[in-house]
């Protein structure tokens, strides 16, 4: 793969940008090279500048480099086999220095600046159209601040000027550009910004997937708590442009704590038309998409290769395509079982666009920890059966045009039969009493698997996992209904949305908030928040990996094993749980500056198949990783001398 870098800078809103031609209850996008000033003038370009901020999540999430930056180096991931720089130097474990040339979190200033830059002329011309109404405008300041709050906790301070003014539409390219504080980034843009959107954004949406009144709560009860966290700075961690830790509007960090809880639990009281699902299965089951619990998402869809961003066939891995499912996912199609009818090896699990399968890149694994501690209760809690692929099931029958040419079963493990449906592989719970028997080398599985007495499966261990085969990421597979009977289009990008932001948070935020000292409400402390989360988790309706349905509760036991008194390190692996591999982590980490302390070291195997002894890695993480570093294309690109731009980085990346 290639080394793929991407310049940007801040300058106008002369993006590839999506139209809105009405209101209607899907957006209708038409393709524009360019936003002429004067398109926001016209109702027109008010909605198409809307629908663009729609469109511009495609190239944030979804998009698997920057997803890579918010999971890789955290508890929850290392780098897998066939990794590239984009991949390893995120470890942080002596693969390669993070610098402003490697850093994949240029994704993220390429593609927010411009939408910025967009938002600021739909609010400020929405007035001289006079007949905009203030919900629409609402949905600008949203994504404004909505940029602004990912941007802030990524890099540190960031310009509010664009060129034109703070906040302001800016027309003309500028090459200048000075960076604001923390403080003044909050308190300027956020914080004004989702205030008002709250105020003035529709309880339900205005189209399918809109901004509504409920996701705004959501990112100001995060950014009050985020901040909060920034303002106390328990390990002081610096941050840059070096400023004092102080509210300009003279609030301490409890007040803010305090503001979080109230906003989450105000709208954990008013949720409008969001709920939690049922079972944790259904959260991220592909047949139920676009569910009620999910606030906000990039769209994409398999009816229209326009509409869906991309290709319906093929990917060759880049923005807006929604590829990041593909990191977590190992190359399950090297596995061989035998094929009676000739005795050679075939493949028996083939690349399939199914949510299980999917295709494989194997450029992040989870570790050990992960899967032997973060999802150690495995019986009570559904969060480890709803979140990895654990068994890969038999599917050679739809690799065949002639279906009376596939065999009726294959030689497997212990040299014992298995059928279609039935499990190839699988990646056990626990480490068993009696070892598993591993081959030396790739053995017969061709992947390293090992065997046990009575089953036709070959297995591996927690223990035996490694950076080449390793449980996949199940809640981000692919999902296409035009498969047939056959493999489907497992090399294009999925066609699933890559959901953004969840109802369940708002339980997290106000938990986090009790946690750091806010006032609670009766029913509401930060147990009783947590345990609602715990309790869905114990509420089975099917056994994912089983393949067959599970009726069962153990909400009970899931709440009882509850402690009593909960702290920040209980939230964060609830949280792990909840939201793994979904591009939280990172945040998460940075935001409670636990990043060291729960990230620090890790186990994994190695990158050859057989290599099931778990090695201990340790990081390096230095304060300045804290900040990610501001893009070389942005510093390239800015008309100012060696010295400013070495002051406009963050420290530690010169």
């Amino acid at each position: 793969m290639k080394f793929i870098k991407n310049k940007a800078f801040i300058g106008t809103a002369l993006m590839m940008a999506l139209s809105l031609s009405s209101c209607e209850d899907i957006l209708e996008e038409q393709p524009r090279s360019i936003y002429e000033p004067g398109f926001f003038q016209t109702e027109k370009g008010v909605y198409g500048g809307l629908t663009s901020m729609y469109a511009h999540l495609r190239y944030i999430y979804g998009q698997a480099y920057y997803y890579n930056t918010t999971e890789t180096g955290t508890d929850e991931v290392t780098y897998a086999q066939s990794a590239d720089q984009n991949f390893k130097v995120m470890d942080i474990s002596g693969q390669g220095e993070i610098t402003s040339t490697d850093s994949r979190a240029d994704v993220l200033w390429g593609a927010s600046f411009s939408n910025i830059n967009t938002a600021s002329g739909i609010i400020e011309n929405a007035a001289k159209v006079g007949s905009i109404p203030d919900a629409l405008v609402a949905e600008a300041r949203f994504f404004r601040a909505f940029d602004y709050f990912y941007l802030v906790q990524t890099f540190g301070g960031v310009p509010l000027d664009l060129g034109a003014g703070e906040l302001k539409f800016n027309t003309k390219p500028s090459r200048a550009s000075v960076r604001n504080t923390v403080p003044e980034v909050y308190t300027k843009a956020i914080f004004p910004d989702l205030l008002k959107a709250v105020e003035d954004l529709p309880v339900s949406p205005r189209v399918t997937g809109g901004a509504t009144q409920t996701l705004a709560r959501l990112y100001l009860a995060k950014a009050y708590l985020t901040y909060a966290w920034w303002l106390e700075n328990p390990d002081n961690i610096p941050t840059y442009p070096e400023t004092s830790r102080t509210d300009p509007d003279g609030h301490n960090a409890q007040w803010y704590y305090q503001q979080a809880y109230d906003v989450a639990t105000t709208a954990i009281d008013n949720p409008g038309p969001f709920r939690l699902q049922d079972t944790y299965f259904d959260v991220n089951l592909a047949t139920n998409d676009r569910n009620p619990e999910i606030l906000l998402y990039a769209d994409h869809t398999e009816t229209s290769e326009f509409y869906n961003g991309g290709s319906l066939t093929y990917s060759g891995g880049g923005a807006p395509d929604n590829f990041a499912g593909w990191m977590m996912t190992w190359n399950y199609t090297n596995i061989r079982s035998i094929n009676p009818k000739d005795n050679k090896p075939m493949s028996s699990v083939q690349r399939e666009a199914s949510q299980d399968l999917g295709r494989p890149w194997t450029r992040m694994a989870p570790t050990i920890g992960v899967i032997k501690n973060t999802f150690a209760d495995k019986t009570h809690d559904s969060r480890y059966d709803g979140t990895f692929t654990t068994a890969y099931r038999a599917n050679w029958p739809k690799g065949y045009s002639n279906k009376a040419e596939a065999p009726e079963f294959v030689i497997n493990a212990n040299n014992m039969q298995v059928k279609p449906g039935e499990a190839i592989l699988t990646f056990l719970n626990e480490d068993p009493a009696t070892p598993v028997a591993y081959p030396s080398g790739a053995g017969k599985s061709n992947i390293g698997a090992g065997e046990l007495p009575g089953r036709a499966d070959y297995v591996v261990a927690p223990s035996g996992i490694s950076r080449i085969v390793y449980p996949g990421l199940w809640k981000l597979g692919p999902y296409r209904t035009d498969n047939g009977d056959g493999l489907g289009q497992p090399n294009a990008g999925s066609t699933r949305p890559f959901n953004i932001a969840k109802f369940s948070e708002f339980y997290f935020i106000a938990a986090e908030a009790a946690v750091k000292g806010a006032a609670v409400q009766g029913g509401k402390s930060a147990r009783e928040l947590i345990n609602v989360i715990r309790a869905r988790a114990g509420k089975w309706r099917y056994d994912n990996n089983g393949n067959t349905v599970k009726v069962e509760d153990h909400s009970e036991e899931m709440m009882a094993a509850t402690p009593q008194t909960i702290d920040i390190n209980y939230i964060l692996a609830e949280r792990s749980r909840e939201y793994y591999g979904e591009g939280y982590r990172w945040f998460d980490l940075v935001r409670t500056q636990k990043w060291d302390d729960l990230a620090s070291t890790y186990e994994i195997g190695g990158s050859n198949y057989g290599d099931h002894t778990p090695v201990t890695v340790t990081r390096s993480i230095q304060p300045y990783h804290y900040l990610r570093p501001i893009p070389q294309g942005q510093l390239d690109a800015m008309e100012m001398s060696p010295a400013e731009k070495a002051a406009y980085q963050n420290p530690g990346y010169n």
